[in-house]
């Protein structure tokens, strides 16, 4: 039987990846708002363990939000993935897996988020395959309240197929534009992060 202290460290850590999954959504869906801002800007930088593989990719993001403000993230979120017609990197899956929006790749993931009890809100204008929205399905099998549906294997799936095939070209694209400073280390994090979490999926098989 575990402990009761090795039940509170599991948990612990599940929290922890749900927080980040969301955090992550939330930075690539928009610009930070004032107040997320500032709790980046104030946030602990050192890891748990000193050394930690996010660690340095953690206190870089929280060194350039500290030197950026709101209006300053606005525009490079703009210029990065706004704008009319082509944006300057794209934040949809099926761009990378497929070379056009709206393709195969969108039609299988819908299938599946179906298979999950999950659909696009209909006030949300972007495709499914936005990184947003698959970074927030990811807390959701996280932390959501359904054992058939939020568990570590489905996780698992989740992630080989409709995350981890296509987030480092993704990340590496944000990290190559020059006109990427914020967004260039939340690139560095989200990919370190995604190492982290394809690790620990591979231990399960």
């Amino acid at each position: 039987m575990n402990s009761p202290s090795l039940r509170s460290s599991a948990l612990d850590e599940e929290v922890a990846r749900a927080e980040m999954y969301g955090l992550l959504a939330t930075l690539f869906y928009q610009p930070p708002a004032a107040e997320l801002l500032a709790q980046l800007q104030a946030a602990v930088t050192e890891a748990p363990e000193a050394g930690g593989f996010l660690e340095e990719p953690w206190r870089e993001l929280v060194a350039q939000a500290r030197a950026s403000d709101a209006p300053g993230l606005a525009q490079e979120y703009s210029a990065l993935f706004g704008g009319v017609g082509k944006p300057e990197v794209y934040l949809f899956g099926s761009h990378y897996l497929s070379g056009f929006l709206n393709e195969k790749p969108l039609v299988q993931l819908r299938d599946d988020l179906a298979a999950l009890g999950l659909a696009r809100d209909a006030a949300m204008p972007e495709t499914e395959d936005h990184v947003a929205y698959l970074l927030e399905v990811m807390r959701y099998l996280i932390a959501g309240d359904d054992p058939g549906v939020c568990n570590l294997t489905r996780q698992a799936e989740f992630f080989a197929r409709h995350i981890q095939p296509w987030l480092a070209s993704l990340c590496q694209a944000l990290a190559a534009h020059p006109r990427a400073k914020f967004y260039a280390r939340l690139a560095a994090l989200t990919e370190a992060f995604a190492s982290v979490e394809a690790q620990g999926f591979d231990l399960m098989a």
